[in-house]
């Protein structure tokens, strides 16, 4: 029988604190108020929680430190849930799941709007323009299965824009050449993508969730002439949920980093799967809550202002979301990135790719393993990162 633990915080009292490790439980607010702070230089919209609201669940179901510590503003009373519990709770009572899940996929799209302005200091508004900017980016850096692809989905949604004549004549023009697929949605289970090609674009409508059942799909934005990587994700990762759960246009692009297996997860099918397979909803909010604190992080990330330091960061990054950081007996890491994955996925100009690419590989700790990145020394490399991080952080108290 589920058995959950009333807590009482007096007003004032920290309930998490940013960066401390005790994440194998989070609250549930039951009565008063709290507030977020963090401490990376980039201030996040103030946040207040209250009665129905979650504390800690990102870390508790990420598995990583506490991402901002979380203050009582009046005497709080919360339920205490730990991660195993998680499971059976919401088999018992799925609208809190419901909830977790729809304020994670609010928060996100939050926090990819937060990370584009920093890291590009520009904001990408979801309106259908933005998928013909999608779709030009990607003829002019000669990707021409993903434009032809964007530029079929701004027809089809602006078929009379401003755009649509040039957007048909160079579609028309790639389509005979590429290798897109699924232009229309489809009531296949599964799909297939060969590498390189679009699954989803930015601004796009649509109501389907995929899992990765093979290959990788990159995350990805376009803004101001520039690509913005945001993840990598691989097998038995999902993407998409977003569209899913709040019914609103793709808020980033999905593409195939190489050829890929999806498993198809539309509304009905979430739907029962909500309410039949708690297993599942429980693999969702961790999938989620994991990429939320990838997000976090990648604010940290951003407020550095050294290429360099930028590169090594995110690439410590890789290693933490993998929380090889834990494994001292694995000091090792051969990854699936390039160094220019590394500045594209730092939102470095691409002006600055060259010189940063150059101060990165003259560092000890990596070298190149058919063009991929090795890194000899993973500890070394997240206590390079945490450096960085920390120098930075006292100089913007300066």
């Amino acid at each position: 029988m589920l058995q959950l633990k009333i807590v009482n915080f007096s007003q004032d009292s920290y309930i998490v604190v940013e960066g401390k490790a005790d994440t194998d439980h989070f609250y549930i607010i039951q009565k008063g108020s709290v507030r977020s702070l963090k401490s990376n230089g980039i201030s996040e919209v103030p946040v207040t929680y209250g009665p129905g609201d979650f504390v800690g669940v990102v870390p508790c179901m990420s598995g990583h430190l506490q991402i901002e510590s979380a203050v009582a503003n009046t005497d709080v009373v919360a339920i205490s849930v730990k991660k195993e519990q998680y499971p059976e709770l919401i088999a018992q009572n799925t609208p809190i799941a419901l909830k977790i899940i729809k304020s994670f996929a609010n928060r996100m799209r939050t926090m990819n709007q937060m990370l584009t302005k920093a890291t590009l200091n520009s904001v990408v508004v979801d309106d259908r323009n933005q998928i013909f900017k999608v779709a030009h980016f990607y003829e002019k850096t000669y990707r021409n299965d993903i434009a032809a692809f964007a530029y079929y989905q701004y027809l089809k949604t602006k078929p009379e824009g401003e755009a649509a004549e040039f957007a048909k004549k160079h579609f028309v023009a790639l389509k005979p050449k590429t290798h897109a697929v699924y232009y229309e949605p489809t009531d296949d289970q599964t799909r297939e993508y060969p590498k390189d090609t679009m699954i989803f674009s930015e601004a796009q409508s649509g109501s389907d969730m995929f899992i990765i059942q093979r290959g990788e799909v990159a995350i990805s934005k376009v803004v101001n002439g520039e690509e913005v990587m945001l993840a990598v994700l691989k097998k038995g990762d999902m993407f998409g949920e977003m569209a899913l759960i709040e019914n609103k246009p793709r808020s980033a692009n999905a593409i195939a980093h190489s050829d890929c297996t999806l498993m198809v997860i539309n509304r009905s099918n979430f739907n029962q799967m909500v309410a039949t397979q708690p297993q599942l909803i429980s693999k969702l909010t961790t999938t989620l809550a994991e990429r939320l604190w990838s997000m976090y992080r990648q604010l940290d990330n951003a407020s550095l202002t050294e290429p360099v330091e930028k590169l090594v960061d995110i690439l410590a990054l890789q290693a933490e979301k993998q929380k090889m950081g834990l494994d001292t007996s694995n000091r090792t890491m051969q990854t699936d990135l390039t160094p220019k994955d590394l500045a594209n996925m730092c939102g470095l100009p691409s002006n600055l790719h060259a010189r940063a690419i150059f101060d990165f590989q003259a560092l000890q700790n990596y070298r190149l393993v058919n063009g991929k990145i090795f890194v000899k020394d993973v500890q070394e490399l997240i206590k390079q990162a945490a450096f960085y991080r920390k120098n930075n952080e006292k100089n913007n108290e300066k």
